[in-house]
């Protein structure tokens, strides 16, 4: 399962970066291959300054070895080894009306000293954080998401929806960091699902990412915007970064298994504001923003 996983993410990265340079026209995605001393490496993919993305990375990672001693108080297991793979990427455009956006299929497996599989799982979402809210994207991007799940398994969207929002909020700020999408993990061998069938479901995700995502970019990349909207995205920017270092869990892995440092911040936006207790005219279009992201919304 492990090899099979991570040939396809291989691929899958191959057909996003393909498609994303595409779309921006100008800038190329940037690789460095690395390794890990402890075991294990990965292919880092960036780009930066483009016509439509200003940064963003699509990356990809096999790590494997003797799991530290944190993340083994972490699982309640003790002298494991484990393996780790995984695709992740962040976007965050040039245009505010283009909405920044995220994505993580992973597969982990666990070890004990004979080196006998005893425990595995995958994880992985998809969600979108845009600045300026326009419905049809939301809905279009969790159409997407909701036909994905739906082929696997009609119970899977509504519960990993939940707990993406859920997951992507920002307690400190009570307020959600996007509109969601989806979030799912600790995907283990069950009755009714082997791990061939997550195999079959995360890829089936993982396979819709262009389809729910790049339709909205075409959309919105050439839309007009002034000095106070960009301003207002590099605010929002802020509270993107604000969840990946105070929050996120596969931020928290990343540094705690020796990860690569550079390819675990690809994820912070280049531009970025905190502006002090900065809050939006009322009747706004990004006061709606706030108030949608009070509250979690059904948007299919």
């Amino acid at each position: 399962m492990k090899v099979k996983f991570f040939n396809y993410i291989h691929v899958l990265q191959d057909s996003i970066t393909s498609k994303l340079e595409a779309i921006d026209g100008k800038a190329k995605f940037h690789q460095d291959i690395w390794e890990r001393p402890e075991g294990g490496g990965g292919r880092t993919r960036v780009i930066e300054n483009g016509n439509v993305f200003e940064k963003g990375g699509v990356n990809i990672s096999g790590v494997h070895g003797k799991l530290p001693e944190s993340m083994q108080a972490y699982f309640g297991v003790k002298d494991a080894d484990f393996f780790a793979c995984g695709l992740s990427l962040v976007l965050h455009p040039k245009n505010p009306m283009v909405p920044t956006v995220h994505a993580n299929w992973r597969y982990f497996e666990m070890y004990d000293k004979k080196g006998n599989i005893v425990d595995q799982w995958f994880g992985g979402g998809q969600d979108l954080t845009p600045n300026y809210l326009f419905d049809d994207d939301a809905k279009h991007f969790h159409s997407v998401c909701k036909t994905a799940c739906d082929k696997h398994n009609p119970e899977f969207y509504p519960k990993y929806k939940a707990r993406c929002d859920e997951y992507f909020f920002n307690s400190h700020r009570n307020e959600a960091r996007g509109i969601g999408g989806l979030f799912f993990d600790y995907c283990k061998k069950s009755e009714t699902m082997t791990m061939q069938k997550w195999y079959d479901f995360v890829t089936e995700v993982g396979d819709s990412f262009l389809e729910a995502y790049v339709p909205i970019v075409e959309k919105r990349k050439d839309l007009p915007y002034s000095k106070e909207q960009r301003n207002w995205q590099e605010i929002r920017r802020g509270r993107y970064v604000e969840f990946n270092l105070v929050h996120d869990k596969g931020t928290l892995f990343g540094l705690k298994t020796n990860g690569r440092i550079e390819s675990i911040l690809m994820s912070l936006p280049p531009h970025v504001q905190w502006v002090y207790d900065h809050k939006p005219e009322k009747g706004s279009d990004e006061e709606r923003l706030l108030k949608v992201l009070q509250k979690p919304k059904e948007w299919v």
